[in-house]
């Protein structure tokens, strides 16, 4: 049995997440807090490991077709996502979380798959939009984790 690029990804993710799921048992915890620092990292972890798991367990029992001989790796794009990245990070304490985020998200949206029409335009608007409220209500408001405002927004 061998293992794809999705195998081996979910082995590596499988190995990290298992690597910082222990290093989240030495966190201490405040006996005045019911809910320790361990806690929401350990579900997200634990979450992920079995997902990881789950992928290298079907790439296992998947039969692979020979690769393509001119099968083309786009490292470029995987630049272009890093580099969007850097500049998600880098605007967060300017724009704020909300203005960030949904530019981040259009911006990948579209690296991904440059839309071709206005509809997809319109897509790529609607996912960042629905991608950026879920996420701040989530954290902001359910799980009550403040999210960064802009120093030039206030937003």
């Amino acid at each position: 049995m061998k293992l794809s690029k999705d195998g081996w990804g979910g082995l590596a993710v499988l190995a990290a997440s298992l690597f910082l799921f222990a290093l989240t048992l030495g966190l201490k915890d405040n006996p005045l807090v019911p809910i320790g620092p361990g806690y929401y990292p350990r579900i997200v972890l634990a979450i992920t490991a079995a997902f990881a798991l789950a992928l290298v367990v079907m790439d296992l029992m998947a039969k692979h077709p020979p690769a393509p001989a001119g099968e083309k790796l786009n490292y470029l794009l995987v630049v272009e996502m890093f580099a969007v990245f850097g500049l998600y990070i880098g605007a967060l304490p300017y724009l704020g979380f909300r203005i960030s985020t949904l530019l981040y998200v259009a911006a990948s949206n579209a690296l991904l798959d440059l839309p071709r029409s206005v509809r997809g335009w319109a897509r790529v608007a609607l996912v960042a939009l629905i991608t950026t409220v879920v996420v701040y209500y989530v954290f902001e408001r359910y799980l009550t984790v403040l999210m960064p405002r802009g120093r030039w927004t206030n937003f």
